[in-house]
């Protein structure tokens, strides 16, 4: 399998640019009061290097150790959203199982701060920057931030399909594969894929989907905005002897033209944003045949937290997903029937099978790390990986997330 290099270490990549904590003594004296008022009931153990013990976990509770109290205060002081993140990265706090740990926080998200504080969000909080914005140029910059890292990187640790989204287990399974192939075909059915059908997919990946909906007989057409993603999913796709059925374009979604009998996507309205979520179910309208079905798989909250954060600028959107804005069921309900003539049909939750899925990730990227440092990586890039995928596992495990199929069909003919 080849695949991208790493990145040259000569063009210093975000997680490399991590400097000291700013010096903001009284901003770090408020941070670590509310940091102490927030763990005061939440049941971990949290040892500050020095200092006293805090939480009200007992000997089996999650542990945080706070290494370097005094550089952790302070990055929580410069910004709260992005300094417990960065924090981690830099070494000033650690865990021996992270997604446990920050599954009490997860589950008590929207009470951690205080309500007056809450309520000043919309003043202190650092706003998205305007080039993250999903426009066509925006959109491109924001897929090759992440997708372009490294094939090898994504392939140390997913499983044998190349698949980067929640699997789909049944009861007593362990298979990572199955329940990707599990997944992938219930979102083709929800889209009523057969032999024959026409099928635009949105969000190629490394080309999972468009394998699955060709060996059914079905013509596909696929979009990218990843050079890197394009590139390994065509070779995926001929040494599958399907290059005859499936198309992989580098193209934006807005760029296709023609109809198409179904439509498929997996994960990629989260990369949206919010502005153009109108634009993306207007397009899938646009180019879906009268009749024809659509099988989408998305990641929600719940509204009243997507409202409250919609405008923040996280960790996450500095270090993985640039731009995006994960949606509210509420807000993905409204957009359709507000800009488009599509109706739901069939529809299922599984958040708890995106923890499972991202705790094999986490497993084979850590068994992995040596492979993954050999192309050039960083110590610190291992910390911000495990960072994002024990931070998302535990908003899946803590009920915070949810990852949602749902199948939309256009009145026509059938």
């Amino acid at each position: 399998m080849t695949s991208a290099t790493a990145p040259p270490r000569s063009t210093a990549a975000p997680w490399d640019e991590l400097g000291a904590p700013p010096h903001a003594p009284f901003r770090a004296a408020v941070a670590e009061r509310l940091f102490r008022r927030a763990v005061r009931d939440l049941p971990v153990r949290i040892a500050l290097a020095g200092g006293p013990r805090l939480g009200s976990g007992g000997p089996g509770s999650p542990l945080m150790r706070i290494e370097r109290p005094g550089a952790f205060f302070h990055r929580l002081g410069a910004d709260a959203k992005i300094g417990f993140g960065e924090a981690y990265m830099a070494g000033d706090w650690s865990s021996p199982e992270p997604a446990e740990l920050l599954t009490p926080f997860a589950e008590r998200m929207a009470a951690l701060i205080p309500a007056p504080l809450q309520l000043a969000r919309r003043w202190v909080d650092a706003r998205q920057p305007g080039t993250d914005r999903g426009t066509g140029a925006g959109a491109r910059r924001n897929a090759e931030h992440h997708y372009d890292l490294s094939n090898d990187v994504f392939a140390a640790f997913l499983d044998e399909t190349m698949t980067y989204s929640a699997g789909l287990f049944v009861p007593g399974e362990d298979d990572l594969a199955a329940a990707q192939r599990r997944k992938l075909d219930r979102v083709l059915d929800l889209a009523h894929v057969t032999a024959g059908t026409e099928v635009l997919e949105i969000g190629t990946g490394w080309g999972s989907l468009a394998i699955r909906a060709a060996r059914r007989g079905a013509r596909v057409t696929t979009v990218t905005l990843s050079a890197e993603q394009r590139r390994l999913a065509w070779e995926r796709i001929a040494a599958a002897g399907l290059a005859d059925r499936v198309e992989v374009r580098l193209a934006d979604y807005r760029e296709v033209t023609g109809t198409f009998d179904a439509i498929v996507s997996v994960e990629m309205i989260e990369a949206v944003g919010r502005d153009f979520w109108p634009v993306y179910f207007r397009t899938l309208d646009r180019l879906l045949a009268p009749g024809g079905r659509i099988g989408l798989q998305l990641i929600t909250m719940p509204h009243d937290r997507m409202l409250a954060t919609r405008r923040s600028y996280t960790w996450i959107h500095k270090y993985v997903f640039p731009g995006g804005l994960i949606p509210s069921p509420e807000a993905v309900r409204q957009v359709v029937a507000e800009h488009t003539s599509l109706r739901g049909t069939d529809g299922c939750s599984f958040g708890e099978h995106y923890a499972r899925t991202l705790a094999q990730w986490r497993e084979r990227f850590g068994a992995r790390w040596q492979d993954v440092a050999d192309l050039g990586f960083s110590e610190r890039f291992r910390r911000m990986w495990e960072f994002y995928l024990a931070y998302s596992e535990a908003g899946f495990r803590a009920g915070y997330l949810d990852v949602r199929q749902w199948g939309l069909r256009k009145p026509g003919r059938s």
